[in-house]
């Protein structure tokens, strides 16, 4: 699928609609950056909010501007079978280059569960799969003695591993074959998860430091693990304040402020709080961004 890092793209919303000129401009951003892969539809996309309509329309304009270029992978997950599959039916008719497939949600289902779901989709779809642990908002984790399962399907073909537990990494990673990709889900862990043997990132923070993100990427990849250390330090101010309040209302509103979409969310997502928004204006200027949503918030009022 790719090495390095993929972004977890946001989706703009303008009046209660999604903005798609805004998410046009996005996907130059990244295009024009050394992203690696474009994840759309993902929980920074607000995927559980958008319609039917909204999530082909999504699909088609970021296949239009991005393909052949990067990888195009579409989140498809639910805590539907029956809606996952086809989700990922609809991602492959369009021509997606891969799946996303969050742990079902609420349902909270047993690692036999979580085999039957995922391998049931896998079997029906015939695309790359990437399965997406993030036990802090599903209330499951997959368990690597599952991972280990479903890697023997062979297009399973990696995992984005959220869980924040670096154990359980490496033990996925003395499972699993040794060309099954493990992501970190998590920006201020994608150093350590790549030396647990990860191979880059599903990022958020990369909606607004694409370059930096995937740079960190290549210093691990080429051994230079005193740049990798460096950069993940200075970025992890920054990191800190894209999550000081639920994914994706701090990243909306540094997007925002960089002049590349409204700072507008789907209830029950609410914007950022003053407070945060103060400290991740600092973290961002700290890290040289050019607020031009800012400036022009600021002539606006005046």
């Amino acid at each position: 699928m790719f090495t390095g890092s993929a972004v977890a793209i946001a989706t703009p919303f303008s009046g209660g609609q999604v903005d798609m000129e805004s998410f046009e401009k996005l996907l130059d951003f990244q295009l024009q950056s050394k992203t690696q892969g474009i994840v759309v539809l993902g929980t920074t996309g607000e995927a559980s909010t958008l319609s039917g309509q909204e999530r082909e329309a999504l699909i088609r304009k970021t296949l239009e501007k991005v393909r052949g270029k990067i990888p195009v992978i579409v989140g498809a997950g639910s805590n539907d079978y029956e809606k996952a599959v086809i989700f990922s039916k609809q991602a492959k008719q369009l021509g997606a280059d891969g799946l996303l497939l969050v742990t079902p949600y609420y349902n909270k289902a047993t690692q036999k569960g979580l085999e039957a779901y995922f391998g049931g989709i896998a079997r029906q779809v015939d695309l790359p799969i990437i399965l997406y642990n993030v036990p802090s908002r599903t209330n499951v984790n997959i368990e690597p003695e599952t991972v280990e399962t479903l890697s023997r399907i062979p297009n399973i073909v990696g995992i984005k591993e959220a869980g924040g537990d670096l154990g359980q990494v490496l033990e996925i990673k003395r499972r699993v074959p040794e060309d099954f990709k493990i992501y970190s889900g998590n920006d201020d862990q994608i150093l350590p998860i790549a030396a647990s043997g990860g191979h880059g990132v599903i990022s958020v923070v990369a909606n607004i430091i694409p370059d930096q993100v995937q740079e960190l990427c290549e210093a691990v990849e080429n051994g230079d693990l005193k740049t990798a250390v460096k950069k993940q330090t200075e970025m992890l101010p920054l990191i800190h304040q894209v999550f000081a309040e639920v994914n994706p209302i701090p990243i909306k509103a540094a997007i925002s402020l960089l002049g590349m979409g409204k700072n507008e969310l789907r209830l029950p997502l609410t914007p950022l709080s003053e407070g945060a928004r103060k400290e991740l204006i600092r973290e961002m200027e700290n890290f040289g961004l050019t607020l031009r949503g800012a400036l022009e918030e600021k002539r606006g009022s005046q």
